[in-house]
């Protein structure tokens, strides 16, 4: 792979993820209600989500839910149940049970990176998307290994730095509004856009698949 392909590449990932999908409404919902050191937890999640999507991507669960409108349609509606389900829970909590409750000593870290990898690696448009993108990067007549490890490390990296820039952004808005009533509002905020992904994501169609 050329320096010119690579940075070509680079781009287009950076100009994708710089649209807001599910899993960054996700990391940004955690940073509103929780504070912007949940990015400890949700950057890695994404990381991992992503890795996930690609290589299951690339070795061919992307092709068989472009051909399976079935297999689209289920995942499509997991991967929004579970955002809509993340939201309703953030929704009804209580102002203090965004730093101290009992509630919110059981949404550990662990359960933060669960969340956040598992809303990146079930979004279906994710897949299809990687299958559709990445082999146009790929250089015919060379190994293919070493060139997908590049291209899935390139965007993942990407990825990454992505997410840790929103959860800050939203971390440093929520710590000036330290009331109950304003933390509730951040809260049911955040629970708000979750269900909005989860219903777009229910709503979207196999030929808009986009990451």
């Amino acid at each position: 792979m050329t320096i010119e392909l690579w940075v070509t590449y680079a781009l287009a990932c950076s100009i994708v993820l710089a649209i807001p999908g599910p899993t960054i409404m996700l990391v940004v919902s955690y940073a509103l209600g929780k504070g912007r050191q949940t990015a400890w937890a949700t950057v890695p999640g994404v990381a991992l989500g992503d890795f996930t999507a690609m290589t299951l991507s690339l070795l061919g669960a992307g092709a068989v839910l472009s051909a399976s409108a079935t297999a689209f349609g289920i995942l499509k509606l997991v991967g929004a149940g579970y955002l809509i389900y993340l939201g309703i829970k953030m929704w009804r909590e209580k102002p203090h049970s965004l730093e101290d409750s009992k509630e919110a000593r059981r949404n550990r870290p662990s359960r933060m990176f669960l969340h956040a990898y598992i809303v990146t690696a079930l979004n279906p448009k994710g897949i299809v998307f990687f299958i559709a993108f990445v082999p146009q990067f790929i250089v015919p007549h060379q190994p293919v290994a070493p060139q997908f490890s590049v291209l899935i490390a390139t965007f993942v990296g990407l990825a990454m730095i992505n997410a840790l820039l929103w959860a800050l952004a939203a971390g440093t808005m929520r710590e000036k509004f330290r009331s109950p009533r304003a933390l509730q509002i951040m809260g049911r905020a955040g629970g708000s856009v979750l269900i909005a992904a989860g219903l777009m994501t229910a709503l979207v169609r196999r030929a808009n698949a986009a990451t």
